[in-house]
């Protein structure tokens, strides 16, 4: 003779809490995890803090450098300046700043040094007035500071590279 299955009812306990088995059934594979996913993890971490500390390093560097370039003191040190005329809400003006930077680095350092006058400043205002130059302009100086030459408006990098390697040559000889 068959015996019958007999449906088993749900107790009053899984009646009362249904996620209670997904609790249950969760808490032993919580406890039972591999070696190779806490390594997992711990990588990805390690990459992320490395991540953020790579990010923190280069604002860091690129703040230190945007305040090295506003000192206007550097005029005159010995090594031919390049100044620029400079309003930071201007397009036209970043672009020839970065034009300019780009044209600075095909230099070695002590070369040539790129400095910025920013005309929302007094003293971007005041060498801009001594010039009698608005902004968008390139101020060229020989190492003693003398004024070799005024860049008015947009260049490219090439043409730039040109006229600095002109005023390191003039500056060189005096």
């Amino acid at each position: 003779m068959k015996k019958h299955k007999r449906k088993t009812s749900r107790s009053k306990k899984d009646r009362a809490a249904p996620f209670a088995q997904s609790v249950r059934q969760t808490t032993p594979r919580r406890a039972a995890r591999s070696r190779r996913e806490f390594l997992k993890k711990i990588a990805f971490y390690a990459f992320g803090a490395g991540l953020a500390g790579g990010g923190g390093w280069y604002i860091v560097n690129d703040v230190q450098a945007g305040i090295a370039e506003q000192d206007l003191s550097l005029l005159g040190n010995g090594i031919p300046t390049v100044v620029q005329i400079h309003d930071p809400q201007c397009p036209r003006c970043r672009a020839l700043q970065r034009e300019t930077r780009k044209a600075i680095s095909q230099f070695e350092d002590g070369t040539i040094q790129y400095l910025v006058a920013n005309i929302r400043q007094s003293k971007g205002q005041q060498l801009a007035a001594e010039h009698g130059v608005g902004h968008i302009t390139l101020l060229l100086f020989d190492g003693s500071g003398r004024q070799h030459s005024i860049l008015a408006g947009e260049r490219r990098s090439d043409v730039l590279v040109r006229e600095f390697r002109k005023l390191i040559r003039t500056s060189g000889k005096q």
